[in-house]
């Protein structure tokens, strides 16, 4: 494999924990490389966070050479030829290259080998398939470079013969032209993801769902939501998405208020569900339990801000919600109403400054303050709660703690 170009060392590449790692694999005479989107990334000027490496040694191989260099090594996924290196702390994924023996679209069987552009035409998109020297030195064998500048995404190969080894790679090639398409989509692409949409259905929930998580924090993902849903595919993963124009006037909101982009608010934008369909859809991707709360209270609600309200109105879906959710709610809201310009630009501001210009305190009171009154454990105890905190509530929750006390004894008798 002959170099192509030289990309500039870039500050992951020159850290100490990389250079004794890239130290300790070539060792043993063979050249180690970075390998996929770190090397992508960084020709594209883009912030690099995992870095992966490739070698021509076996994984047993790699895992004694870290180690005689005194580097923990973890065979993290040793029977595909995956050791994770860890140095300072830092970890690398090391992978011996390989080509694809027998598949069945999930899981591969492998064997390993020393040929570069072998393991580069088993790659999934060809700007995946870019390899460096540790000094910078590019190796292009599939002309990745030229697609990555141009923001072309574009399968190494046949792209149904790539699907078919991996159907999560109809899902990836989404979610990568979401990240980095700047052209048209491929025509050969579409037409493949298009045929094997149903084989979506095969895949480990858990898997689409990371997936649809990073495809998700695209800066526009409604764009390419409604590329999978013209091309057949979104019903097969997400039918309840039909809010695209929602979902894009969120990702505008997000940027002008300068609000970090969030999956689970983005997803709620974007589909329409009552609460009953929103627990369904978070038992479906298998949701963690906290995701799976937000989702449903974000898009199935049973309060909401009121974006042409005022703050008297607002106060209390801010201390029904909580801060978090009350502004993204409002968020939602507003991208629904159309509050993104002028006038309602300027009422959306104000609704989501709330929660600093005008804090709801906490309830003052406590089911020990009535116990400590006399009135005995039981319902009684929340039915007054219930009563003093609604008086609270319409008072604009200026009573404090004395003056709910003195409510409490009229209550009480």
């Amino acid at each position: 494999m002959e170099p192509s170009g030289h990309i500039d060392p870039q500050v992951w590449m020159t850290r100490l924990e990389t250079r004794a790692v890239m130290e300790a694999l070539s060792a043993g005479g063979r050249p180690a490389r970075f390998v996929g989107g770190c090397v992508r990334d960084a020709l594209l000027g883009r912030a690099v966070s995992d870095v992966d490496i490739a070698t021509q040694e076996p994984p047993e191989r790699v895992i004694e050479l870290l180690e005689t260099a005194g580097l923990k090594a973890l065979p993290t996924g040793i029977t595909h030829g995956t050791i994770t290196a860890i140095a300072g702390r830092v970890p690398y994924e090391v992978t011996t290259l390989r080509h694809d023996m027998a598949t069945d679209g999930r899981h591969a069987t492998v064997a390993f080998t020393d040929d570069w552009e072998a393991d580069a035409a088993r790659r999934d998109f060809t700007f995946n398939a870019l390899y460096a020297d540790d000094d910078g030195t590019l190796y292009d064998p599939v002309g990745g470079v030229a697609d990555a500048r141009a923001g072309r995404v574009r399968f190494v190969g046949d792209a149904r013969t790539r699907i078919t080894e991996d159907v999560l790679r109809l899902l990836r090639y989404f979610r990568f032209y979401a990240h980095y398409g700047r052209t048209g989509p491929d025509a050969e692409a579409l037409v493949a993801c298009r045929e094997m949409a149903p084989k979506l259905s095969t895949l480990s929930v858990e898997r689409v769902w990371k997936e649809l998580r990073r495809l998700l924090m695209a800066p526009d993902p409604a764009v390419t939501l409604i590329l999978m849903a013209e091309e057949g595919v979104l019903q097969h993963l997400l039918p309840e998405t039909s809010s695209h124009s929602r979902l894009a006037a969120l990702t505008r909101l997000e940027a002008r208020h300068d609000i970090a982009p969030n999956a689970i608010r983005r997803l709620a934008a974007a589909i329409e569900v009552d609460a009953t369909g929103a627990k369904a859809l978070t038992i479906r991707l298998c949701m963690a339990a906290a995701a799976a709360r937000q989702l449903v209270l974000l898009a199935a609600p049973t309060v909401r801000p009121d974006v042409r309200g005022g703050d008297g109105e607002n106060r209390v879906a801010l201390y029904r919600l909580g801060d978090e959710p009350y502004r993204d709610l409002a968020l939602i809201e507003a991208s629904g109403a159309g509050l993104e310009d002028g006038p309602a630009s300027a009422a959306l501001e104000n609704i989501l400054s709330l929660p600093v210009r005008a804090p709801v305190p906490a309830f003052p009171l406590a089911g020990r303050d009535i116990r400590d009154s006399g009135i005995e454990e039981g319902p009684r105890i929340g039915a007054l709660l219930d009563e003093i905190e609604a008086w609270w509530i319409d008072g604009e929750f200026a009573a404090d703690h004395a003056a709910c006390l003195d409510r409490l004894r009229v209550l009480s008798g």
